[in-house]
């Protein structure tokens, strides 16, 4: 949650009552509000008082090697949206061109993570910080459940303790991307391991009163983007994701759990596309295509259906 940051940019007052307009009006504003804050920074080490101009809004949002240009044009549209209100109290203020940084219009083919892939992942997480045992458990357990359950990014970092049964291993995952709960299960190996960290945190933080489900080492809540860069570097350490540019992500383990999930149905003969509403709600998804994307993800899917259909084919002829 990034609610709790203050700006500290020499626009900071026009920044808050953006936000506080955005949300007056229905929005949620999370990840524009991340995005926001983000800004802020980087206008703190600008210096001055600056004009919110095309060129900084692109420099800004392309600053993070690391990113996606999914990510950096999210991120200038947010600054270009602010823009226009900015323009408001000072009509100097130009208007950014909205096709400055487009998305790109093809999804790129993912990665999905072999077993013995995630594996050396969350071996090294276990590592992650030799001085500090217990962040190498917190993100060994944040990886694992992503991994086994499908989970995104922000609905691990959201989960509290209260939305963790660790006696049944019900996990209700509270206002997800398009605002509605859910509950997901977990795989008893899964459950064990939530209940190792638990263990783990209870003993570390004992005077801890944040919800928070997973902790940092200040004992708050993560962010986002802190775990997402933690998992960039794993990634990095164990050669799956090069010194810069996009490649792996935290997301990855969400379209690994899918894609793996689909195959099992496959191999186990299972009606696939009876099954995809259920995969669907499990994943949170709205759409259905969404889910059905996953089916074209990977080669070996593709296999496996193209056997299945030829196989079908073979039954029916004469």
């Amino acid at each position: 949650d990034m609610s709790g940051k203050t700006f500290a940019s020499p626009l900071a007052d026009r920044l808050l009552a953006y936000v506080e307009l955005q949300r007056a009006l229905g929005f949620r504003f999370e990840e524009q509000l991340a995005h926001l804050h983000a800004f802020d920074q980087y206008l703190r080490r600008q210096g001055g008082t600056p004009t919110v101009t095309q060129e900084l809004a692109i420099a800004f949002a392309t600053g993070d090697p690391d990113s996606s240009w999914n990510r950096r044009a999210r991120r200038y549209q947010v600054v270009r949206r602010f823009a226009e209100y900015l323009t408001t109290f000072d009509p100097r203020t130009p208007i950014l061109d909205p096709k400055a940084l487009p998305r790109p219009t093809r999804q790129p083919p993912r990665h999905i993570l072999t077993d013995e892939e995630l594996a050396r992942v969350l071996h090294e997480a276990q590592h992650v910080s030799p001085c500090y045992p217990v962040c190498g458990v917190t993100i060994h357990a944040m990886v694992g459940l992503a991994a086994s359950t499908g989970l995104r990014i922000s609905e691990v970092v959201r989960l509290d303790k209260a939305d963790a049964d660790l006696q049944t291993g019900v996990l209700l995952v509270r206002r997800s991307k398009f605002g509605k709960d859910r509950y997901v299960p977990v795989h008893p190996t899964t459950l064990e391991v939530l209940r190792g960290y638990a263990a783990v945190r209870d003993a570390a933080y004992p005077d801890c009163h944040d919800p928070a489900f997973f902790l940092t080492m200040w004992q708050k809540r993560f962010v986002r983007n802190t775990l997402q860069q933690t998992f960039c570097k794993l990634a990095r350490r164990v050669c799956l994701r090069g010194p810069r540019g996009r490649g792996l992500s935290f997301h990855s383990l969400r379209h690994r759990f899918a894609v793996k999930r689909l195959v099992a149905w496959y191999r186990a003969g299972v009606d696939v596309q009876a099954m995809l509403p259920a995969l669907a709600t499990y994943m949170g998804h709205v759409h259905y295509s969404d889910t059905a994307y996953y089916l074209t993800a990977t080669a070996e899917l593709m296999g496996l259906a193209a056997d299945r259909h030829h196989g079908r084919q073979q039954e029916v002829e004469p």
